[in-house]
Parts: structure tokens; C-alpha cells; sequence
């Protein structure tokens, strides 16, 4: 009994997750949970007095674990798990110093961001919610040869910055449209993931130039902070149509808005923004040839749900010292 009470650790848990998840945690029995208990976001105050003195920290993507954070949960905290396939909400070299491990959530969330990137492509070529405007606001008089014209993916080049597991998977799903060729590009030339596609490895200007449509589906990083920018912007083709679902900050957000207005390229689409949410007074927000969603990338049921599990699993693992399921090697 004392040996049980001994290894009864404490745990913060910044949000409600999802209920399969939260199961997992419950039903483990070496932890006792904190949890801040609303969908929306803790307020810095709350985090700094919730974790203090925890052994481990269950966070989302939205929660900035800086070192402000760190210092005030003290030396007991062994283990941060984020409900995220990203991590750049985490102070990871302090987190490194401190000899904190963390799990996050890879893998999991491919399928549905995938088929996110293909329905955001496809509603922004085609002009789905401007179409839908049209409807109810009266705007659909009668058939027009060229009204609520888009662009199709039939005999296309697309290119895809990052050919990770996301962009893999979205070109997989393009496949059946009748693309003409994917080209991509990234750190370094993925062969074999490149063959099944037959996608050609090009330095990111060619991508660029010669894409029809420019998805962005790499993972964010100091090289590719700010990217996709006005150089960027300049060399894709007029009739272009440039999708993200990676990371807000890969783009110039500035940028992106002079493209738009000035007919530089045909249309965008984001999952990702910076800030977000994003202000809805926002210049991109007035643009008809701009999609914005709100982050809903990995949003099925099923997806999060496992994400949940997969996050519980790394903080328990972490808690009891043995191998998380999804371990981020710091």
C-alpha cells in the first residue's frame, strides 16, 4: 500500500481531451490528474499555478511551454506530452536541459490532415465557398460560359514542399486526378518515396515556377520560416494556386496578401496562420481567392481520439521511466 502511494505522481493537463484519452489516464492508477477543464485555452496565470510541482505535463499545441513554464513546475517534472504531431510550442533546448523527456503524437493525424490539404486544394481551385456565397446572396442569375471558373487538376504539375509523411500521402490521394507530374522538394531527395510518384526532386524556385498548384506540407524549421515569401511568390505562374497546411510562419503573410491583390498568383488556401486564430479584421480575410480554416487539419472523431490515447500513453510511459509509444528524440 505504501509502495502504491509512493508512485502515485502528479499530472496537469491543460484542456479537455478526448474522452478515450482521458479514459487512459483515469483508468492507469499511478497518477493523480489536475486538469484545467474547458476547450478553451489556460490563461498563462492558471498554467504557472497548475504546474508547479507536477511530474508530468499533458499540453496541446496551443499551450507555449517556455522556460517561464518550466521554472515554475520546479525540478519534479519528468515528462511533457504533446497532443501534436509539432513541437515548436516547446521550449525543447531548456526542456533538453533539464533532462524532461516528451512524447508527441506523429503518424496518427496523416490520413485525415491529407485528406484536409486535398478538400482546402479543391474547395480554393474551384471557388467552393465563393460559389456557395453566390448561391444564397443571389448572385446565381443563369448558366455563364466562364462564371465561377477555377482550375482543375487534370494534366497539372503539382509540387509539394516537404515530401514527409503528410505530403506522401496527399500526393497518394492526388494521384487519381490525372496529375501530370509532382515535383518536390526539401532538405534532401526522398528515392523511394519519389518513385512510387514518379515526383522529381527540384531546388524550391523550379517548384516555384513550374507548379500549377504548390502545396506546403513541411515541417517548420529555421530554413523554412518565412519561405514561401514575396521572392517566393513572384516566380509561380499568374494561374497558380498555393495551398498550406503545414506551419503559419512558413509564410509571409504580407507577402501572400500583395501576391492575391495584385493577380501574382490565382488563389490560396491555409489551414495554418499566424497568429491564430486570426483576427477576423484581417486583410487575407477579405479576399475572395483566399480560404482560410481554422486548424482543422487532424479534426475527425477517430483521429483525435487516438491522438488523446497516443498522448496519455507517452505521459504514463514517461511517468513509470519505460519506452513512450512516440518518443521525440531531443
Amino acid at each position: 500500500m505504501r509502495a502504491a502511494a509512493r508512485q502515485l505522481m502528479k499530472v496537469f493537463v491543460t484542456r479537455r481531451i478526448p474522452s478515450e484519452g482521458q479514459a487512459v489516464l483515469a483508468q492507469a492508477g499511478i497518477s493523480s490528474v489536475q486538469q484545467w477543464d474547458s476547450d478553451e485555452p489556460i490563461p498563462q496565470s492558471q498554467l504557472l499555478a497548475g504546474i508547479a510541482g507536477k511530474d508530468g505535463l499533458l499540453c496541446l499545441l496551443s499551450d507555449r511551454i517556455d522556460k517561464e513554464v518550466l521554472e515554475a513546475a520546479g525540478s519534479t517534472l519528468k515528462v511533457i506530452s504533446t497532443l501534436s504531431v509539432g513541437y515548436d510550442h516547446l521550449a525543447i533546448a531548456e526542456i533538453k536541459k533539464r533532462g524532461i523527456r516528451v512524447g508527441y503524437t506523429p503518424d496518427i493525424l496523416t490520413d485525415a490532415t491529407a485528406e484536409l490539404t486535398v478538400a482546402l486544394l479543391l474547395a480554393t481551385s474551384r471557388r467552393l465557398p465563393e460559389s456557395v456565397e453566390e448561391v444564397k446572396n443571389g448572385g446565381w442569375t443563369t448558366w455563364k460560359p466562364l462564371w465561377m471558373c477555377g482550375y482543375g487538376l487534370s494534366g497539372s504539375i503539382v509540387g509539394i514542399i516537404g515530401l514527409g509523411r503528410i505530403g506522401q500521402a496527399v500526393a497518394q490521394r492526388l494521384k487519381p486526378f490525372g496529375v501530370k507530374k509532382f515535383l518536390y522538394t526539401g532538405r534532401h531527395p526522398k528515392p523511394e518515396a519519389a518513385a512510387e510518384l514518379k515526383a522529381e526532386f527540384v531546388p524550391l524556385a523550379k517548384l516555384a515556377e513550374e507548379s500549377d498548384f504548390v502545396i506546403v506540407t513541411c515541417s517548420l524549421t529555421p530554413d523554412t520560416q518565412g519561405m514561401c515569401n514575396r521572392d517566393f511568390f513572384g516566380k509561380m505562374k499568374r494561374t497558380s494556386v498555393f495551398i498550406n497546411t503545414s506551419r503559419g510562419t512558413v509564410v509571409n503573410q504580407d507577402d501572400l496578401y500583395e501576391a492575391l491583390v495584385n493577380g501574382r498568383i490565382a488563389a490560396a488556401g491555409l489551414d495554418v496562420t499566424t497568429p491564430e486564430p486570426l483576427p477576423t479584421t484581417h486583410q487575407l480575410l477579405s479576399l475572395k481567392n483566399c480560404v482560410i480554416l481554422p486548424h482543422i487539419g487532424s479534426a475527425t472523431y477517430a483521429t483525435r481520439n487516438k491522438m488523446s490515447v497516443l498522448a496519455a500513453n507517452n505521459l504514463l510511459a514517461g511517468l513509470k521511466g519505460e519506452t513512450m509509444p512516440s518518443e521525440l528524440k531531443l
